[in-house]
């Protein structure tokens, strides 16, 4: 029997079109991104979480000489959460990146890693998390749930 997966994403042709009050979300993930540490691959990531009560964690990737000891960005920004405020709930995730590792037509999307991340955080607090993707052309990528970007991921609850 074959099976089939579908899933929906909404894709504006610039983060502006967002509508208002997320506005201070995708700024937040830039603020964070220049603070990103990335010597090595200079490709700079930034990500910002808004939590149920209304309040902001921010991450950025931190690289190391010693490959792969860094971290990124939504990995931090999640695990920061997830340590300091376990019973508070990410409502949306946003993620910016700038730098020469990819093309700046190319959509944005986080690791295979960091998607299973975020699925252990969505199944964590039983409640979709919403993602936005900023490309470095601005165009940006929503989406409903971590599962739209990993459907399968290991020990996906629901």
């Amino acid at each position: 029997m074959k099976e089939k997966f579908e899933f929906n994403y909404e894709l504006l042709s610039d983060w502006t079109a967002l509508p208002n009050e997320e506005h201070i979300l995708v700024e937040q993930a830039f603020s964070a991104m220049k603070n990103a540490y990335a010597p090595y691959s200079e490709f700079k990531v930034g990500a910002c979480a808004l939590m149920d009560d209304g309040s902001f964690i921010l991450g950025n990737n931190q690289e190391n000489a010693a490959f792969p000891s860094g971290i990124c960005a939504e990995r931090v920004a999640l695990f920061y959460a997830g340590a300091n405020f376990p019973n508070k709930k990410v409502l949306t995730l946003c993620i910016v990146a700038k730098g020469d590792l990819m093309p700046a037509s190319q959509l944005l999307s986080p690791c295979g890693g960091c998607r299973q991340v975020m699925l252990e955080s969505e199944n964590r607090q039983k409640q979709h998390i919403r993602i936005i993707l900023v490309n470095q052309d601005n165009r940006t990528m929503v989406l409903d749930s971590v599962i739209q970007l990993l459907p399968f991921g290991f020990g996906r609850i629901g």
